[in-house]
């Protein structure tokens, strides 16, 4: 069976989903479905799937995969499916492809879905189910919340993934596949006490990119107004999740309404990926009065081969968190409370502030702040209030207390900027870009004007 369209910029303004129904006949077994068009910069074409089940957002039940721009093709079956699509019952009746119209010329572009249909016996295969392992101990610990495998846009499977995360020594893993969390058939066998695996998927739209951490369910990314994040941020706590806005910076802000959020990720890729910018928007509305918790990640597209160790590749950054025991349900509850800091690296320098021994994250009356940062002498320590910068401090040694003597307004976070260590660092970054350009439209200028950051506190807010 074969389905011929005409999509226009139309069509887009009208919706950036756009839907194709066809009918699953009784007894199917396996479902086949192809795309073509004429592929171009400006011309990009989004695919995925529901079944019958799956109404208008906000839907819960009947999604059927998702591939954004990596596919241009998909089977779903009884037994498996492709990465990024889910297997399981075949319900007879009208199912519907999911387009994307991310990207729409001018005049249009002509598109060919082809389904074929298979009833051969096949195997019913139920879903993977949640483990809980648990490590004993408390401590810090460390990972990275923002990673990508084959089952949405990257070239690397789960198993070369988690090659990389024990190669970088990382303690927990969110992997946030877009839109999907058909990564878990693999993670949810493998999470142990040696590496946790974090339940977390990107809501990924062209407005905006979000992290859901600790839900079991599919969430629906099909916003379509503004004011959609408000009820994304409702399903996310009804369910017992944490929402995360990913990367507010260029080239993908957040557009959406503000919604309640429980973290933001202030840092994502190396340093000199413009996270400057989402730092400050976390600057800006921590001082009005919102109480995040920051956290980094990598955004890290696992390759087809493992690489090694460098600046560019998994847990860089880090985000590091106290835990009273390595679990999911602990790593989730230090997230939304804010016990941790994000570093540039699993071998970053660390950075623990508190308050009259409160820890970051919690709200007091007044006292006094110290802050214990080991492996950055050389570097230096700048206090952070709602008026902005309020100290700056050199650090002497390996491994150095310091106490302010302040009257912090609204909260106090510091972070570590790099001094000795700054040329060294951008050397690496450079030598590990090779003799590419700079990415990110990163210009010279900023290269050597903006300050490199190394670690990143989360706040200790005052009650007013």
């Amino acid at each position: 069976m074969q389905c011929n369209l005409h999509l226009t910029p139309v069509d887009k303004a009208r919706s950036p989903y756009f839907y194709v129904p066809f009918v699953v006949p009784p007894g199917t077994t396996r479902l086949d479905v192809t795309m073509r068009y004429e592929q171009a910069s400006d011309c990009i074409i989004d695919l995925g799937c529901a079944d019958p089940r799956l109404g208008d957002f906000p839907g819960e039940q009947g999604f059927r995969g998702w591939s954004g721009g990596a596919r241009d093709g998909f089977f779903v079956a009884t037994d498996d499916a492709t990465p990024g699509y889910v297997h399981g019952e075949m319900p007879t009746g009208t199912w519907r492809v999911i387009l994307g119209l991310y990207r729409v010329p001018e005049q249009g572009v002509d598109v060919q879905l082809t389904f074929a249909f298979d009833d051969a016996p096949r195997p019913y295969t139920p879903q993977s189910q949640r483990p809980r392992p648990v490590r004993k101990g408390a401590g810090w610990y460390k990972g990275d919340l923002h990673c990508h495998t084959f089952h949405s846009d990257a070239q690397g499977s789960p198993e070369v993934l988690h090659s990389a995360a024990r190669q970088a020594g990382l303690d927990f893993l969110a992997v946030s596949d877009h839109n999907t969390t058909t990564q878990r058939r693999y993670f949810h066998a493998h999470s142990s006490p040696a590496l946790v695996f974090v339940r977390a998927m990107e809501v990924t739209t062209a407005a905006g990119h979000a992290n859901v951490f600790g839900v079991d369910d599919w969430i629906d990314f099909r916003m379509t107004r503004w004011e959609d994040a408000h009820r994304l941020s409702q399903i996310v706590h009804d369910k017992g999740g944490l929402l995360s806005i990913n990367h507010d910076k260029p080239t993908i802000p957040w557009e959406y309404a503000l919604p309640r959020l429980d973290c933001m990720e202030v840092w994502q890729q190396a340093w000199f990926a413009r996270n400057w910018i989402s730092l400050r928007r976390y600057q800006e509305r921590l001082a009005s009065g919102c109480k995040l918790s920051a956290i980094g990640g990598s955004d890290y597209h696992q390759p087809a081969r493992l690489l090694p160790e460098g600046p560019l590749v998994l847990a860089r950054p880090t985000t590091v968190l106290w835990l009273a025991e390595l679990s999911e349900d602990a790593v989730l509850a230090a997230m939304k409370a804010g016990h941790g800091y994000v570093t540039e690296s699993p071998r970053g320098p660390h950075l623990a502030l508190t308050v009259d021994g409160v820890p970051m994250g919690a709200t007091v009356s007044g006292g006094h702040a110290q802050a214990h940062v080991t492996g950055a002498a050389g570097d230096l320590l700048a206090w952070y209030d709602a008026t902005g910068e309020i100290a700056r401090m050199p650090i002497e040694a390996v491994d150095q207390t310091f106490l302010l003597e302040a009257a912090p307004q609204k909260f106090l976070r510091c972070e570590i900027l790099a001094h000795a260590s700054h040329a060294a660092l951008v050397g690496e970054f450079l030598a590990a870009l090779g003799d590419g350009p700079l990415p990110w439209g990163l210009s010279q200028a900023e290269l050597e004007a903006e300050p490199l950051r190394r670690a990143i506190s989360n706040p200790v807010y005052f009650a007013p």
